[in-house]
């Protein structure tokens, strides 16, 4: 809800669900929003990627020669 330039109210902060999920988020280590487990997916999905090309590049140099 706007109250006016740079004011606004939000009743979910006010009661303190957002500290709340915050808090359950932080405590589970995993992200309580389906935006944060996806980031949180392709972060971990992109490192194991290079693991596994570092992991085959000795096999790729064996293959080349």
């Amino acid at each position: 809800m706007r109250l006016g330039p740079g004011l606004s109210f939000s009743l979910r902060r006010a009661l303190g669900i957002s500290a709340a999920k915050g808090r359950i988020s932080r405590t589970l280590g995993v992200p309580l929003t389906r935006s944060g487990r996806q980031r949180k997916v392709g972060r971990l999905a992109g490192c194991s990627v290079w693991i596994a090309l570092l992991a085959l590049a000795p096999l790729a140099a064996c293959i080349v020669r």
